[in-house]
């Protein structure tokens, strides 16, 4: 602010209108009166400090700011300012959310400011046309989405800077010297945000951890979890809470129960699982129905409010499951023993118990605390051998034993009614409107130092689905018996909102390419016609690409105490009860359950609305790190084939290159334009294809194309690949 003196001698404040504006922009929720911006302002005499008043006076005539007690005065918020949070692309632009705008706003990424990716912020949006997207920028960062960031080290004599890893955030971080910490130039290192001031291009931060060398495989697995927050050991004190806990059964426990031990009880899970959180056991009844129980871990029983062991397993709500390890909720003398339903132990769980008839009708329902004895662990491939053959006797190469297995006939009988039941109740499920998902899973086969020596894919038969039918049925039932039987309670609900309606158009539009058409009459039409389209694809080129476009056009399922209904599965109420050892909120479903059960009154919604948005926060989170896992795995596969030849589908087209995931391992990588040597290539959005503008040589979305390597980045876990030709070119020539 430049100040100038009058005739009389006086000083006269320039600009004093903005720098007061100015002032109380910076104290937003703060009431100031003259006083206060005097001294902010540094204006010590007498003609300066009446200025001030006589401009707080003017500023309140024309509605800038209140007065909200007597002499002390509020910005009034002006309507060109929005607060949300902000999305930044890889390219640099943001995009801010806000409850008040329809739209997102878009800001430059020169006016970016001081905002990082996720940031809570305020943005002033400039005028605008009519039907112009409403764009703006940065004006105050309020709350920073995260404060700890991965990246490389590049060390000078006197500082060093970070660049980050995650390629929303468009700065490096600058560290002073003693703020290094000992990291060495070229290492992976965790960075935590310390300030950003005004004056500065790149915010200071000070090295909290050293994770490694750069495309050493731990360095990479613990840079994966670190860059979304995730711990990779427990602290000390919470093994130790854990190890000290009676695990010993006693006859209180036993007579407090219902007393499951003698009826048929089993497990079906992966091969290489190690822990068994969910069993199924078979009765016959004289009245010719059965009665079946589904049985979880009791969890609860060990996991106990206000303590470590409690705060531990809410902070994490889940297990993460990356390629070559389970980073678990819970320590593993819980999760892969006590509470693991091991066979032939004893084991404390809370149940689901059914009496059902052969088409999967429920006749009675009950639910409460047990104690089950497992009689056999079966792996999935067992059962799928027991229901494809209908015999007892599993072959020593599916064998869990490695060696040829007799297994009891009253098992094989109840695995195969099961199996009967189960495929009516996903008939059924069908036939209400649940869409049947059945994406591909990636996975590889590992050497002793977890490197990946194959690529496999991993699909969903009768035994899986066996297993998911039964628990989706005990999902739903304990959700409908409180949400049925009082409506107010609280409860945690397991929600997913019907598709947004322009996705699914986008979607309908983008499969005709393909021959494929999506029907939008109404609900029937639209699951009907999509679970068509799924089965319709697959095996073909462009199974995976639709597959993945079809979930994004989905909306997400969350957690929460308002229950809206589960629109993939065509459920009214639907929780999740059957995984307390690796979700937190069948933690919260268990005592929630027990706690009506036992006719206690309804808890705080708010305390668990605040519980489940964090679960599904964490749920994202650990998504997106098992995502990155998988990424890394494939650009570590792909590195050692650098010199092969692959066939590929065209699963993307931008301005910048042509995406192609490689058909035989689902691996994706990205040709640059410029890479295109026989042509010069720009793309063509409405045909979603690059054409040379010379030839006319084009390529289009679900084009089979050939590829090689041209360059597998670890750290960033991005493929570059050389164009080798179209599929019909090369295999013609």
């Amino acid at each position: 602010m430049n100040n100038k003196k009058n005739k009389e001698g006086k000083t006269k404040h320039q600009n004093l209108t903005q720098a007061i504006i100015n002032v109380f922009k910076a104290e937003q929720d703060t009431a100031l009166n003259y006083k206060q911006i005097c001294a902010k302002l540094n204006i010590r005499d007498t003609s300066g400090r009446n200025q001030v008043i006589k401009k707080l006076h003017q500023l309140k005539a024309k509605a800038k700011i209140e007065e909200v007690d007597r002499g002390k005065f509020k910005l009034i918020k002006a309507i060109d300012h929005y607060t949300g949070k902000i999305d930044i692309s890889s390219r640099g632009t943001g995009y801010v959310i806000t409850n008040e705008l329809q739209e997102d706003i878009m800001v430059p990424r020169k006016s970016l400011g001081q905002a990082l990716n996720g940031d809570e912020v305020e943005v002033y949006v400039y005028h605008r046309r009519r039907g112009q997207q409403p764009e703006g920028e940065i004006t105050k960062v309020i709350k920073r989405n995260k404060t700890e960031f991965v990246g490389t080290i590049q060390v000078h004599e006197k500082f060093a800077f970070v660049n980050v890893t995650d390629h929303k955030v468009q700065t490096d971080f600058f560290i002073p010297r003693k703020m290094i910490n000992g990291a060495k130039d070229g290492q992976v290192v965790l960075v935590e945000f310390i300030d950003w001031n005004d004056k500065q291009d790149s915010p200071t931060g000070s090295i909290k951890a050293i994770l490694g060398e750069p495309g050493e495989h731990d360095t990479e697995i613990h840079a994966i979890l670190a860059q979304y927050g995730l711990p990779y050991e427990f602290p000390a004190a919470v093994e130790k809470h854990a190890e000290s806990l009676d695990t010993s059964i006693t006859d209180k426990d036993i007579s407090s129960r219902r007393d499951m031990r003698d009826t048929l009880t089993y497990t079906i899970d992966p091969a290489d699982a190690k822990d068994f959180d969910d069993a199924l056991s078979f009765k016959k009844l004289e009245n010719g129905k059965y009665e079946i129980g589904i049985h979880i871990a009791d969890v609860s029983h060990y996991v106990k409010p206000n303590t470590v062991l409690e705060s531990e397993a809410y902070e994490r709500a889940t297990s993460v499951y990356l390629v070559d390890r389970v980073v678990p909720m819970l320590p593993e003398v819980l999760s892969n023993g006590v509470c693991s339903l091991n066979p032939h132990e004893d084991k404390l769980t809370f149940s689901a118990i059914f009496e059902m008839d052969a088409s999967g009708k429920v006749y009675k329902e009950w639910f409460g605390r047990t104690i089950i004895h497992s009689d056999q662990r079966f792996a999935y491939e067992e059962a799928q051998h027991i229901i494809e053959t209908g015999e007892g006797v599993i072959p020593e190469d599916i064998s869990l034993s490695r060696k040829r297995t007799t297994i009891n006939p009253e098992i094989v009988e109840a695995t195969l009614t099961l199996d009967k039941i189960a495929k009516k109740m996903r008939a059924d499920r069908m036939k209400a409107g649940a869409l049947s998902f059945d994406k591909t899973e990636v996975k590889f086969d590992l050497n002793e130092d977890s490197e990946p020596v194959g690529v496999f894919f991993k699909t969903s038969k009768d035994a899986n689905k066996l297993i998911e039918e039964f628990m989706l049925l005990a999902n739903r039932k304990v959700a409908a018996f409180i949400g049925k039987r009082n409506p107010k309670q609280t409860f945690v609900y397991r929600i997913h909102a019907e598709p947004n309606d322009e996705k699914l158009t986008a979607l309908a539009q983008f499969v005709t390419r393909f021959g494929r058409r999506l029907d939008l009459r109404d609900r029937n039409t639209i699951t009907q016609s999509l679970n068509k389209l799924l089965e319709d694809v697959k095996g073909s080129k462009e199974q995976n690409m639709i597959d993945t476009l079809a979930i994004r056009t989905m909306s997400k399922a969350e957690y929460s105490t308002e229950n809206i209904g589960h629109y993939g599965l065509a459920f009214d109420y639907y929780s999740h009860f059957t995984s307390p050892i690796r979700r937190y909120p069948d933690v919260m479903v268990h005592r929630l359950l027990q706690h009506y059960l036992d006719g206690g009154k309804s808890v705080n919604e708010e305390e668990y609305m605040e519980k489940c948005v964090h679960s599904t926060d964490m749920e994202i989170l650990a998504t997106r790190a098992e995502r990155d896992s998988i990424k890394y795995m494939q650009v570590k596969y792909m590195k050692d084939h650098a010199d092969e030849q692959f066939l590929g589908v065209i699963s993307g087209a931008t301005d910048w290159g042509i995406y192609v995931e490689i058909i035989a391992n689902k691996c994706e990588g990205m040709i640059r334009l410029g890479d295109l040597d026989d042509d010069s290539y720009e793309y063509v959005e409405e045909e979603f294809a690059v054409v040379g503008r010379k030839t006319k040589n084009t390529y289009r979305l679900g084009d089979e194309v050939y590829v090689k390597v041209k360059n597998a980045d670890l750290v960033k876990k991005h493929l570059d690949f050389w164009m080798v030709g179209a599929k019909e070119k090369v295999e013609n020539s």
